[in-house]
């Protein structure tokens, strides 16, 4: 098969996806299909191996690992407003509801188990797993806070206000759990919201800025840093990753574009002026990403610089 690569920023979106259907030998999503995917603003993707998985609105596809695309059932609990998975459980994907509460499926999305009993009646907002625990899972409640769950989602507990940033409490609008020797155990919690990236440590001590250094010299006084090179200041951060085969390098997607950092977001580089309402990163391809946005879904192999349009082969 041809494969047709373009240049990030070298054509506007619409023009790019306009471009791929009319290339030869290269069979894209039906049409139908795709304008259903670009009804709704709300998004989410994630791999499950080497299969992804899609929710925009009501619709969800999921890609298997033959490429083969497949419209699944419906959500009729409500529509899926964030997605995780974990390389350890292959087949299951957690989804979040803007109706409040989580869905789980063990079998790639084609059935559902609604949990989240104990959790605030708001939209989940974000939503990740533990990097070393899978039935771990941290949910974001928009207008409430941080939930945490130790048996995939059975059973929930209150672990963190909101972050208070620009001088109020700011929603997540993503999640990301980091494996890092930074972190208190390792382990560190990255949100987005509507100014930027913070995080926490996994001990719940306090929301941070990312800076250099471990967790124990930001929470000590006096010892506040800023990051060398920032994300753009008071973007909102509409998806936020970090590849589970290199931690340190996370994605962003923010208004202006997609940026990456490969020091655990001490330093940001823009790698690309494509805009992505959801983002997704291969887990054991560091460079590999998949982005969906307004017109359509893209795929990345070198972490940004080129795309091309998702194709049924």
């Amino acid at each position: 098969m041809k494969r047709n690569t373009i240049v990030a920023g070298s054509v506007s979106r619409r023009a790019l996806l306009r471009g791929l259907v009319t290339c030869a030998g290269l069979y894209l999503l039906p049409a139908t299909t795709l304008a259903a995917v670009s009804e709704s603003s709300n998004s989410a993707i994630a791999f499950d191996s080497n299969a992804l998985i899609i929710a925009r609105g009501s619709l969800l596809l999921y890609r298997d690992r033959d490429r083969n695309w497949i419209t699944l059932p419906e959500m009729s609990a409500g529509s899926i407003l964030t997605l995780a998975t974990h390389p350890e459980r292959p087949g299951r994907v957690i989804g979040g509801l803007d109706t409040g509460r989580i869905v789980l499926s063990v079998d790639g999305g084609k059935s559902w188990d609604v949990r989240g009993q104990g959790l605030p009646k708001a939209a989940v907002t974000a939503i990740t797993t533990a990097a070393t625990n899978p039935d771990t899972i941290y949910a974001a409640i928009r207008g409430d806070g941080l939930w945490q769950s130790d048996d995939a989602g059975q059973s929930w507990v209150f672990v963190m206000d909101r972050p208070w940033l620009a001088n109020a409490e700011r929603d997540l609008t993503a999640l990301s759990s980091v494996d890092l020797a930074t972190g208190m155990g390792g382990i560190w919690l990255y949100a987005g919201t509507d100014t930027g990236v913070t995080r926490v440590p996994d001990c719940f001590c306090r929301w941070q800025d990312v800076q250099p250094g471990d967790a124990m010299d930001a929470l000590a006084s006096g010892k506040q840093a800023t990051p060398k090179v920032p994300l753009p200041e008071g973007e909102p951060v509409s998806a936020l990753v970090s590849a589970v085969s290199r931690p340190a390098t996370l994605y962003a997607g923010l208004p202006s574009g997609i940026w990456q950092s490969q020091d655990a977001g001490v330093t940001w580089l823009k790698r690309s002026e494509v805009i992505a309402t959801a983002l997704a990163v291969h887990p054991l391809r560091a460079d590999d990403l998949v982005i969906v946005n307004n017109d359509g879904v893209l795929q990345s192999p070198d972490g940004g610089r080129t795309w091309t349009a998702i194709a049924n082969i």
